[in-house]
């Protein structure tokens, strides 16, 4: 392993004592920042591991070579946070104000030297990598005569405690490789190692930066913010607004705020994989109850995309009719959603009879307002599989960027929506034959017409929504729109109700955008005040998906409404997620890798936590991949150990000391300080939210609980109980908070984890008026509030279920139907079949090649090949005939299952 670290960096001297400790050899090297790589900050120090890994964190370094596992104990998790989040911001405030501002330094070192007093090390008996890392950030002070004799003077056993360790070995040689010019060249060095400007005492930064984290230059909690804090403490009660019920249908109102929420229709022809969870319907569910918390008028609309070529394929596959296979994945798919709480008004259909009338019935508005028009269409015909093939199920070369697994709708390589008939080279998926091109008369939304229009609407309204649904429909609007096909000659779909058109339906991307409007319509008969509000009333429309459905919900769906000339809501706030990749790999649902919904009830994990971590790697502004591994560390780490913890303790201490009753709570001006921190955490929270920035959402829930471990820590009520009568009072008032911010937590968990919140609120026997959110925070639970019983809320993950996890699941999806994989013997057909009975089979064995060969890898499909090739060599022997010749011809390769 190699460190690159300038000279004087006391945080390299971190990374030496531990290494030390471990007995693992690191090379040091001596730079000057931004010389090591172009792709590495140009912040010192920074270990390259012996995998060629970089780890930027001096802290998470000396972690690394400190520990000999990957467990870390909250104690010492505690005090590696008091480090960087307080100790190292103090001292560099101190040295920029050219040490006038001292007392904060001060001041910590006094806990510290109180922590001393009553253990011989910071956590245990023994020397951890939270007494290596402080060890060394206090080191240039300690050996500065003069500030050590400001800062700690008459702190004997903090003074012990650092000689202590000054005189092991490891720290010897730690301080003899680094080799410091001096105190003060030190000193000098701890601004720049830093890397970001420093927070006050009573500012932690945020663990992970972000847009919208931690903007706020001042950082000194004002007297204006504790005088705001103190009010809503005391008065809160009487301001603070109370939650409106939840009524059905929820209808949108005059004067207050209405949402209108809808997350991309799945495919209801698969099982859906967490990637498909995230991107559309988590995502909006999230954001749905965020808006019920804020007592919005919500309505949260979805349900299953179910016409077209995909379902009568699968419909083949499985021997069931398309009907049938839409009840059986509706089911499935209502099943997950379910088992993730997730909480629609109404998951629907769009093989329901309101998807029929409001479909035809916007289609003749389209057509009457003169915006469709008709043309002569190249259609590619399979005369092998005797049927028209719909574009997804045409493979072929891109002719924009040559991607030679591009489908007839679109090129998942470059992004472009191109023809069927462009395709180079064009293949059935079912049979991988050459089809022809028929013509047939169709009917098309005229794009161009629209054109105006929709870019006028997009230019006033998409710069609040996510960057990739701008630049995407920017780009398609730039390079110019044509008319867009809308009907197809195929059976599973909606009727076309025009004269001469009455044998076709409509291609899916027109119908299914459609799709939320006829839910609605079947959720209540009055689903018109929402997609056409009356004068007077505001709806504000939230779309939910992955960014491969945006053209269609950016500039089709708008088109649509728009060609209806009806005065439609149209989207507010695109909301478009990355992609979520598996491990090293990428989901895909006709491969089986990655997790699917199914798979994660079976793994014992609750879908909270599930829910936690895919919001917390939620592909904002780039893609992310699920990993076990990390989900077991954010849940052992940030879950376990910060909230869960948090949580827990505040409770039991009120239980066990308190008789499970709130404490007087008797705040002083540095508990008000404590509560301004958390209210700004909660005010970032709401502004992060109500921008669907759901990922720094969650990120601003796990700061409350970082500052209130803090808190605890800092006051320690377990060492005041056992003191005086008035420090037995100083320990309620501190629980007493402590389990007031439990409460808020609660309440800003239950868009995300709510389960969760319903088990905290069940501890807390919070009173039911507690549920909904503005800018502050209030006494949520009075003194003499009786609490209910405390237990753990969150489980460790063990290593051992991780690698379990990983072996269970390493990439198949467990099949939902019955296996079509397995390779027939031919050896087992018996001697006295006859010819009929053989070519019944032979024809079968045929049909399950094609079907696999357009869902499955050719890993699945050869063996079946391979049997089919024998089973027809009997049946030569049968019928007296030559054996077939197999080619020894190269075959062309096979289409890869795009994403």
């Amino acid at each position: 392993m190699k460190l690159y670290t300038n000279h004087n960096n006391i945080s390299a001297l971190k990374i030496l004592i531990s290494a030390n400790f471990s007995g693992k050899n690191v090379n040091i090297c001596f730079e000057e920042p931004g010389i090591v790589s172009d792709f590495i900050p140009k912040k010192l120090p920074l270990l390259e591991t012996d995998q060629g890994k970089y780890l930027f964190s001096a802290n998470a370094s000396s972690f690394y070579l400190f520990s000999s596992s990957n467990e870390i104990s909250f104690e010492v998790n505690s005090w590696l946070d008091w480090e960087a989040l307080h100790l190292q911001p103090s001292l560099i405030t101190c040295i920029e104000s050219k040490y006038n501002i001292i007392d904060p330094v001060i001041k910590l070192v006094s806990i510290l030297d109180q922590h001393l007093s009553k253990s011989t090390f910071l956590v245990e008996n023994n020397v951890t990598v939270a007494d290596v890392v402080v060890w060394c950030s206090l080191y240039p002070i300690m050996t500065n005569d003069k500030l050590c004799n400001v800062v700690c003077s008459n702190k004997e056993f903090l003074q012990k405690w650092f000689c202590k360790l000054r005189e092991i070995e490891h720290f010897k040689d730690g301080v003899a490789t680094l080799n410091p010019t001096n105190s003060q060249a030190c000193l000098d060095m701890i601004v720049s190692s830093f890397g970001i400007h420093p927070s006050s005492l009573s500012k932690q930064l945020t663990f992970e930066k972000s847009s919208e984290i931690d903007k706020e230059k001042d950082v000194a909690v004002s007297d204006e913010e504790i005088s705001l804090v103190e009010d809503a403490w005391i008065n809160g009660s009487k301001k603070r607004i109370l939650p409106i019920p939840q009524v059905a249908p929820v209808l949108p109102k005059s004067g207050e705020k209405n949402v209108l929420i809808t997350s991309a229709l799945p495919y209801v022809n698969n099982v859906p994989h967490l990637g498909n969870l995230i991107g559309c319907v988590l995502s909006a569910d999230v954001f749905a109850r965020y808006s019920r918390l804020r007592n919005w008028n919500t309505l949260y609309v979805s349900g299953t995309d179910e016409y077209g070529t995909a379902t009568e394929t699968k419909a083949l596959e499985e021997g069931l009719t398309p009907k049938e296979i839409c009840d059986k994945y509706f089911a499935i798919h209502s099943s997950i959603y379910s088992w993730f709480n997730i909480d629609f008004d109404i998951f629907g259909r769009t093989t329901n009879v309101e998807q029929t009338e409001v479909v035809q019935e916007m289609f003749l508005k389209c057509h009457k307002n003169g915006y469709t028009t008709t043309s002569s269409v190249e259609q590619l015909l399979c005369e092998k599989c005797d049927r028209y093939l719909a574009d997804r199920f045409v493979e072929g070369t891109c002719p924009d960027c040559s991607y030679d697994d591009a489908r007839g709708d679109q090129c998942d390589s470059c992004g472009h929506l191109i023809n069927a008939t462009e395709l180079i080279n064009p293949r059935c998926k079912i049979c991988r034959s050459k089809p022809t091109i028929k013509e047939s008369q169709q009917l098309f939304l005229d794009l161009p017409k629209l054109e105006p229009e929709l870019k006028d609407w997009s230019s006033k309204g998409s710069n609040v929504w996510s960057n990739n649904a701008m630049v995407i429909t920017k780009a398609w609007l730039k390079q110019g729109l044509n008319p867009r096909c809308i009907t197809r000659d195929l059976k599973w779909g909606i009727p076309v109700p025009l004269q001469g058109f009455e044998q076709k339906v409509f291609y899916v991307w027109f119908d299914a955008p459609i799709g939320y409007i006829s839910m609605t319509k079947k959720y209540t008969e009055k689903w018109r005040e929402w997609w056409k509000p009356f004068k007077g009333v505001e709806v504000t429309f939230f779309q939910f998906m992955a960014k491969d459905n945006v053209p269609f919900h950016s500039i089709m769906f708008p088109a649509t409404l728009m060609a209806c000339n009806e005065n439609y809501v149209l989207v507010d706030h695109l909301m478009a997620t990355e992609y979520l990749n598996y491990e090293d790999g990428k989901f895909s649902k006709s491969r089986g890798i990655g997790v699917f919904g199914n798979d994660a009830k079976d793994t014992g994990i609750p879908s909270d936590i599930f829910r936690f971590y895919l919001l917390y790697i939620r592909p904002e502004g780039q893609d992310a991949s699920f990993s076990w591994l990390d989900l077991a560390t954010k849940n052992n780490t940030e879950l376990l150990n910060n909230l869960g913890n948090f949580i827990n303790r505040a409770l039991v201490f009120v239980e066990k000391n308190f008789n499970s009753q709130i404490p007087n709570i008797e705040p002083y001006k540095e508990d008000y300080i404590f509560l301004a921190l958390i209210t700004r955490e909660v005010q970032s929270y709401i502004n992060a939210l109500d921008k669907a920035k759901l990922k720094d959402g969650i990120k601003f829930i796990l700061n409350i609980s970082r500052h209130g471990n803090f808190y605890m820590q800092s006051n320690q009520p377990w060492v005041l109980l056992k003191q005086s009568d008035e420090d037995k009072i100083r320990a309620g008032t501190i629980l007493g908070i402590c389990c007031n911010i439990a409460c808020l937590l609660g309440i800003l968990l239950k868009p995300y984890m709510p389960k969760i919140s319903q088990i905290i609120g069940e501890q807390l026997r919070a009173p039911t008026d507690v549920w909904v959110l503005d800018e502050h925070v209030y006494q949520y639970l009075q003194s003499g509030h009786i609490i209910g019983k405390p237990s753990p809320l969150f489980s460790k993950i063990e290593m051992s279920t991780v690698e379990e996890l990983k072996a269970r699941f390493s990439g198949r999806q467990k099949s939902s139907t019955p296996d079509l994989t397995t390779p027939l013997s031919s050896t087992n057909i018996s001697s006295e079949v006859t010819k009929e009975k053989m070519e019944a089979a032979v024809a079968k064995q045929a049909e399950l090649v094609r079907t696999l060969k357009a869902s499955s890898d050719k890993s699945v499909w050869q063996p079946q090949v391979t049997v089919l090739l024998d089973m027809k060599k009997q049946l030569a022997a049968l019928l007296g005939e030559p054996e077939p010749v197999t080619s020894s011809k190269k075959k062309s390769k096979g289409a890869k299952n795009t994403k």
